[in-house]
C-alpha cells in the first residue's frame, strides 16, 4: 500500500518513499547538504551515498510496517520532483499516543510555502488515520524559518529543552512545539485529503 496525500491548490503531494526514490533522495541530500548542515546532525560519509539512502528507505519502511515511524517525500505533482522530506518518528502508543515530526526542504524551494502545506498533510494523516493525540517538534531557537512553519500550522510553544540533540557537532537547546488532535479540529483547512491507495489502483496512476 502507498500513502499519498495531496494539496491540489499548492500543487504538491506527499507519499511514503520507496526504494526507487533512493537516487532522487541522494540528489536532494547532496544539493542542500551545505545549506542545511547547520540544522542537522553530522552524518557518516556513507550516508551520502546511494547505498546509504537505500538502506535508510528500507529501514523506514520496516518501521512503518511496525507502526514505529513513517518517512514521506514531498513532491511537486506536475513533474514529480522530490523537493523535501517529512518524518513521523518515536511513535508512542498506549496511554501516550504521540509522535515527533521532523522535516527538511531543498534550499532551492524554501520560502514558497511548500513545507507548511506538507506539514498540514502529515498532521491530517497522523490524527485522522493513525489516531495519534499529539505531535511535537523540537527546533533550534535560531532556526526562524522552521519555527514559522509549525507556528503557521497551529503548533504551540511549550518551553526549551536544554541541549536536546547534537546538531552539527554541538549539543543544542531546542524549542519544543506541540499540536493536539483537538487543535486541528478547531482549525479550518483547505487540504485535499486522500485515503491510502494501492500503487496498482487506477487512482494512483
Amino acid at each position: 500500500m502507498s500513502i499519498e496525500l495531496y494539496n491540489t491548490r499548492k500543487g504538491i503531494h506527499i507519499r511514503q518513499l520507496q526504494p526507487d526514490d533512493a537516487k532522487s533522495l541522494l540528489e536532494l541530500r547532496l544539493q542542500s547538504r551545505e545549506a542545511n548542515q547547520q540544522y542537522e546532525p553530522q552524518y557518516p560519509k556513507d550516508f551520502f551515498t546511494l547505498a546509504g539512502q537505500l538502506d535508510l528507505i528500507y529501514r523506514r519502511r520496516q518501521e512503518a510496517a511496525e507502526d514505529r515511524a513513517y518517512l514521506f517525500g514531498i513532491f511537486i505533482t506536475e513533474n514529480q520532483e522530490l523537493i523535501g522530506t517529512l518524518s513521523l518518528s518515536h511513535i508512542v502508543r498506549g496511554v501516550g499516543q504521540f509522535a515527533e515530526i521532523g522535516y527538511s526542504m531543498s534550499h532551492l524551494q524554501q520560502g514558497k510555502g511548500y513545507m507548511t502545506v506538507a506539514v498540514e498533510l502529515v498532521l491530517e494523516y497522523a490524527f485522522r488515520s493513525l489516531g495519534l493525540h499529539r505531535i511535537q517538534a523540537g527546533i533550534i531557537p535560531h532556526n526562524i524559518a522552521s519555527r514559522r512553519v509549525v507556528e503557521k500550522c497551529g503548533f504551540q510553544a511549550e518551553g526549551i529543552a536544554r541541549q536536546l540533540v547534537k546538531i552539527n557537532g554541538q549539543w543544542e537547546d531546542h524549542q519544543i512545539y506541540a499540536i493536539l488532535a483537538s487543535d486541528l479540529e478547531e482549525k479550518s483547512s483547505s487540504i485535499s485529503y486522500e485515503a491510502p491507495v494501492s500503487l496498482s489502483d487506477p487512482k494512483s496512476n
